[in-house]
């Protein structure tokens, strides 16, 4: 008997528009989607196509203009303080550049330790060192070396390690990562990569990854969605949308990508 996969988060006709009147720009258009517990999915699209614009609707980061989201089968409310921290505690982000997600007059100890106040605990100082030490460890990090030091003084790689390192704490039901491996070298990538695959087995973590990469898509996702102009013009399983696209925009995107053109021998 085949289980049905549990939905996490779901969207209808989601929007955003800025501006307004005719000077308005449409940046997300009717957008639906349904986000199972434990799934691997990427939206992918070029610079303006409207994805970190969802992301960050998805985060709370962003009031959708029209439609509903619903998270854990309830609409989603985070009119109050108190339902933005429960949602935060459960749906967290990597983001492209990870300087900017950190306040740079806390030092790594602080920002690690906001995750056992973002979920309610209540630890001895023993008992967050530990865990704090053990999620460094996860992430190949020294946290006796890096505790006091603030986040301008370490690598952009060494901030990528210390945010997964949050999500190692927390412990969220979804992550949303944006671009998370797109400012470091291709070895530290591809270990981060392997920490967020590890981290979705242990926790059965759903990931949407938001990225122009084709290549990232078709490896790590269930499934892929494209998206351009806002609009999502294609959706599916990774296998179908990139070997088998039908829509031209996705032609376009893996024309540009020799290797996927040549492998596939996409028209």
């Amino acid at each position: 008997m085949k289980l049905v996969p549990k939905i996490l988060l779901e969207g209808k006709n989601i929007n955003k528009v800025y501006g307004h009147g005719k000077k308005g720009v449409h940046a997300v258009k009717d957008v639906d989607f349904k986000f199972a517990e434990g799934e691997i999915v990427s939206i992918v699209g070029e610079s303006g196509s409207g994805k970190t614009t969802l992301a960050k609707m998805i985060m709370g980061l962003l009031k959708e203009t029209d439609g509903e989201l619903y998270f854990k089968n309830q609409a989603r409310s985070l009119k109050k303080f108190s339902e933005r921290r429960q949602y935060w505690s459960e749906v967290q982000a990597i983001f492209q550049d990870p300087f900017s997600s950190f306040n740079e007059f806390y030092k790594v100890e602080s920002l690690l330790k906001n995750c056992f106040k973002l979920r309610g605990l209540k630890l001895s100082k023993q008992e967050m060192e530990d865990r704090m030490r053990e999620a460094c460890i996860f992430v190949n990090l020294d946290f006796d070396e890096l505790r006091k030091k603030h986040p301008f003084e370490l690598s952009g790689g060494q901030m990528q390690r210390v945010m997964i390192a949050r999500i190692f704490l927390i412990h969220p039901r979804i992550l949303v990562a944006d671009e998370p491996t797109s400012m470091i070298d291709a070895c530290s990538r591809a270990t981060i990569l392997d920490m967020l695959m590890k981290l979705r087995k242990e926790n059965n973590m759903t990931i949407i990854f938001i990225t122009h990469d084709l290549g990232l898509a078709y490896y790590v996702s269930d499934r892929v969605f494209i998206m351009e102009h806002g609009n999502i013009v294609e959706r599916g399983t990774a296998e179908t949308v990139i070997a088998h696209p039908t829509h031209p925009y996705t032609k376009q995107l893996i024309s540009d990508v020799p290797k996927l053109h040549e492998a596939w021998d996409i028209g």
